[in-house]
């Protein structure tokens, strides 16, 4: 879970507006019996969500090498961790308003997965 939150955390810092400092807000609110929603949100550069599948996959990358520095890795290492856990991660998010990404957890992670992932 720390490897998730370092994740998001440092892409909400690396992908900032030049224009204003940038903003992460971390919130969670309880939605179902038993699941939790996380919400990390920030101020930058955003995207367009037709591309919100393709973030996920391992080495894609919205922005080229020369633009922003990164494996491609982060957010395809974060879909797994969630998965892991008996989760879902989503992201919404508009071109220059910034990004929310959306975890959804049960209160107990799905023992078996986190053992073997262990």
């Amino acid at each position: 879970m720390r490897q998730l939150f370092q994740n998001l955390i440092a892409n909400a810092l690396k992908f900032c507006r030049g224009d204003c400092p940038p903003a992460v807000v971390l919130d969670s609110r309880e939605i179902l019996f038993g699941y939790w929603e996380i919400t990390v949100s920030d101020n930058g550069i955003g995207f367009d969500e037709k591309y919100a599948d393709r973030i996920f996959k391992p080495l894609e990358r919205l922005h080229g090498r020369t633009e922003y520095e990164g494996s491609g890795m982060g957010l395809s290492i974060c879909r797994e961790i969630v998965r892991l856990h008996g989760g879902t991660i989503a992201a919404e998010s508009r071109p220059g308003q910034g990004t929310t990404f959306v975890v959804t957890l049960p209160q107990t992670p799905a023992e078996e997965n986190v053992l073997h992932a262990s």
